[in-house]
């Protein structure tokens, strides 16, 4: 089978497969590989191991050498000239007069690309800009267009829990959120309290989504009439994370009781009532 090593070029972003080329790498090495940009400076973050064939994503490009200390050099200068690359184009950008928004600047290890990252409503015609950048810089320069989720990885933050945004620390890749979640899991639809950073849902609202649903399988809706081991009564209230019900029973006492501790009414129908 064959053997891939996993190379990450920033921090939380997704995951690229490369071959080792006979190196003996380990979590943490820092690497240059063979892009379809030129060489690019990465860090390993899953050891070599193998692999089915069918699950290689083609063409497989090679890890060429270990970073040296050069190399780490050459990295540290390119984020410092990205940095004043910032500046410059963001100034250009108000003497244009363009309605976006500059977010960050990347250079190719080689320095043969200069990548600057903006939000806009709605497209923007930047050609003047760009032939403006590359008299400036002399160098290939590509504006790329990102979403406002993007731009909250790009630029970080804390979220409403106190810690770092989970896109900046640790999810490769934004997966569907959707309102059905926030109302799985019994919380205030106040977009103030379940959106990020972003301004879109929270991420964290699919974390535990498969839970509740789960438990929302096992649990009757309030209303359900039920027979306890207390005698019949109807739902009044469901707890999703005990996986509980509380049923009042017919003499008006409320109890708790688990999914394994109560059975559904059925209609004279053969129907759930």
């Amino acid at each position: 089978m064959p053997e891939i090593v996993g190379i990450r070029f920033k921090r939380a972003c997704k995951i690229y497969s490369f071959d080792p080329a006979g190196l003996n790498l380990k979590e943490g090495d820092e690497v240059i590989v063979e892009t379809a940009r030129g060489h690019g400076f990465g860090e390993v973050v899953k050891s070599p191991h193998e692999v089915e064939e069918e699950d290689l994503v083609s063409p497989l490009r090679s890890v060429a050498r270990r970073a040296t200390e050069e190399d780490k050099k050459q990295m540290k200068a390119n984020e410092e000239a990205a940095n004043r690359a910032l500046a410059i184009c963001e100034s250009k950008i108000n003497k244009h007069g363009l309605p976006m928004r500059l977010v960050d600047a990347e250079y190719a290890f080689d320095g043969s690309q200069l990548i600057f990252y903006f939000t806009a409503d709605g497209r923007v015609d930047f050609r003047e800009l760009v032939r403006d950048l590359a008299s400036t810089f002399h160098t290939r320069i590509e504006l790329r267009q990102i979403g406002v989720r993007d731009e909250a990885k790009l630029i970080g933050g804390l979220g409403p829990c106190g810690r770092d945004c989970c896109c900046t620390t640790f999810l490769s890749d934004f997966a569907p959120i959707s309102i059905r979640m926030a109302k799985r899991q019994n919380l205030a639809l106040n977009p103030a309290k379940i959106s990020g950073l972003c301004g879109r849902l929270m991420c964290c609202l699919r974390f535990e989504d498969e839970a509740y649903k789960e438990a929302q399988a096992k649990l009757p809706r309030p209303g359900t009439p039920v027979v306890t081991p207390e005698g019949e009564g109807r739902v009044t209230q469901i707890h999703k994370l005990e996986v509980s019900v509380d049923v009042r029973l017919s003499n008006d006492r409320v109890e708790r009781f688990g999914p394994d501790e109560f059975r559904r009414l059925k209609s004279k129908k053969g129907g759930k009532r």
